[in-house]
């Protein structure tokens, strides 16, 4: 049975915790020692890592020094053993892990899609997706383009509405105070702001998210909804929404977002 738990690290971040009988797997150890008191004297059998920020990879020397594993991830990252690529798959804890490219947040970024197999031939999908995709938002553009980023997400966007999104921050809040700015009149976002409050005051995370929720309540997987077209425009001081396309929507709800 796959368990699939968060171990925080920092102030906000997730390191993912991928579990199954007595082999344990982690995503993006931005440090060390909150993985090693997870694994409470157990092994570690590798790691998977999304993209280069040191928030995600400060863990990796660390960690193989202690446990000799391997480190699967971008080929431009220090450490890596195993390069991956877009369009490739590879096996973790005995089920096929596929990888897509997804620039924008960094140009080396991957999306890491773990298809795991349940009842009969029914396959439940788990996404770690880094810093591209957060619940309710997206990541800031530090290298990559508006154009790459829309197009990254809407890659993930296209993911079976009941894959589990697992990002590598508990920025959901924020995000979803922006989205219910963005988008007022749009009752799921304001339902989803009341659950996770009150998973926050309760200390809980509010990952893992899934596609269906993102496509109800994040707005830059809605830049066709008229609403979210009006708001991005009219804060922007545009006149006319209907003359930008989705990319340029985007774009303005990003640098808006930059500055919220």
């Amino acid at each position: 049975m796959l368990s699939i738990s968060p171990i925080p690290a920092f102030s906000d971040n997730y390191i993912w915790h991928l579990q199954q009988g007595d082999e344990h797997w982690v995503v993006d150890p931005g440090e060390a020692d909150p993985v090693i008191k997870a694994l409470q004297g157990a092994s570690l059998n590798g790691i998977l890592i999304t993209h280069h920020h040191p928030d995600h990879t400060g863990g990796i020397a660390p960690l193989v020094k202690k446990y000799q594993c391997p480190v699967l991830g971008p080929a431009s990252i220090a450490g890596v053993t195993t390069p991956l690529t877009g369009g490739g798959v590879v096996t973790v804890l005995g089920m096929p892990l596929g990888v897509c490219d997804i620039p924008g947040h960094t140009l080396d970024h991957l999306a890491l899609i773990l298809r795991e197999p349940v009842s009969g031939s029914s396959v439940q999908t788990h996404l770690f997706c880094g810093d591209t995709l957060f619940a309710a938002g997206c990541g800031r553009l530090f290298e990559g383009t508006p154009e790459q980023m829309f197009h990254s997400l809407a890659k993930l966007s296209a993911l079976d509405a009941t894959t589990r999104v697992y990002c590598a921050h508990e920025y959901t809040l924020d995000n979803l105070h922006f989205a219910n700015t963005v988008e007022p009149g749009n009752t799921a976002i304001a339902q989803r702001l009341a659950s996770c409050q009150a998973l926050r005051d309760a200390n809980e995370p509010t990952l893992p998210s899934t596609i269906a929720l993102e496509l109800a309540t994040n707005p830059f997987l809605r830049c066709k909804v008229p609403e979210v077209m009006k708001s991005a425009a009219r804060h922007a001081g545009h006149p006319n929404p209907s003359t930008l396309d989705q990319v340029a929507l985007f774009a303005l709800l990003r640098e808006w977002k930059d500055h919220f």
